[in-house]
């Protein structure tokens, strides 16, 4: 039974890693982020640090052809203008690798933010580096970090993918709420509706 275990296992590793079903692995709730930088649309680097004093970040990860992510697109907006308003700085993330996904390379991303009006950066993971580290594994997935790169929230932005007006629970928005009363955030997971990363093979 130990050998069918471990067998199981093992084909659980091979064939779980495919080009579209990254392994769930990164950050846990309490775990302190780590910097990055990363190339925006408007030609500028960006990191964490870059942002200046801020009562934390909220970190997305999401891309311009995910049907979910395309959906969400206003209430990025609308996020991003709430955590302004609550001191947050809101960066969004494309973890597509272009090669599989043409529609998320960086001059698509370009047209995109400036297509939609991308009130926040929108940088690109070259190299897919930044992803893994979160755990990041839909787009869009957001993380939420306190001022001092801890995350606090780890999930969806609400609670309907699908109907923004039919919203009851704006998790991102409390989390945000949660951190500046110095409560804890709750829930502090939830789970990412959205389109799988699209890594090479």
């Amino acid at each position: 039974m130990k050998n069918l275990y471990l067998l199981l296992l093992t084909l659980g590793v091979f064939f779980g890693t495919s080009a579209t079903t990254p392994i769930a692995t990164g950050y846990d709730i309490g775990d302190k982020a780590a910097d990055f930088n990363l190339k925006g649309t408007d030609g500028k680097m960006y990191s964490l640090d870059s942002f200046g004093e801020v009562n934390g970040y909220v970190v997305v990860f999401t891309c311009n052809t995910c049907p979910y992510a395309v959906m969400y697109e206003d209430r990025l907006i609308e996020l991003a203008e709430k955590s302004k308003e609550k001191g947050f700085a809101m960066i969004a993330i494309n973890p597509n690798d272009p090669s599989v996904q043409p529609g998320d390379s960086f001059e698509k991303m370009q047209a995109r933010a400036s297509e939609k009006g991308f009130n926040f950066p929108y940088v690109i993971d070259e190299g897919q580096t930044v992803y893994p580290k979160y755990g990041a594994t839909k787009t869009p997935h957001v993380f939420i970090l306190d001022k001092d790169k801890t995350v606090q929230y780890i999930g969806a932005v609400d609670d309907n993918a699908r109907n923004a007006a039919a919203v009851e629970m704006n998790y991102a928005e409390n989390a945000m709420q949660s951190i500046i009363n110095g409560k804890p955030v709750n829930p502090a997971k939830t789970k990412a509706i959205g389109c799988g990363i699209k890594t090479k093979a």
